[in-house]
């Protein structure tokens, strides 16, 4: 992809990604590296950065006697979910209608 994905669509993607189930990091990951061509040394700084925001929570699960944090995605997460989603609209919209004139003439 030779365009590069701005830090906002992927902790939107992120969020998404969480609202519809909690993920262990490394599960999020390879979610996201279905979509876009991402590393796991990006995705652990966006993790912690949308838990700083409180978008996100973690919680520890015992996993055949390892621990996994899990993500979780918050009420103020979800807020902040509807709110990227409401901006890519807009962007989605204005691109779309420049990419896709026609000149007639």
């Amino acid at each position: 992809m030779a365009i590069q994905v701005s830090t906002e669509i992927l902790e939107g993607s992120v969020l998404a990604l969480l609202n519809q189930q909690d993920y262990y990091g490394y599960t999020i990951t390879k979610k996201m590296q279905r979509s876009f061509p991402i590393s796991e040394s990006t995705m652990y700084p966006i993790l912690r950065r949308l838990k700083k925001s409180s978008w996100l929570s973690t919680y520890d699960q015992s996993y055949e006697g390892r621990n996994r944090r899990y993500y979780q995605i918050t009420s103020e997460g979800k807020t902040r979910l509807n709110e990227i989603k409401a901006d890519w609209e807009k962007i989605k919209l204005a691109t779309n209608r420049i990419l896709e004139e026609t000149d007639d003439r």
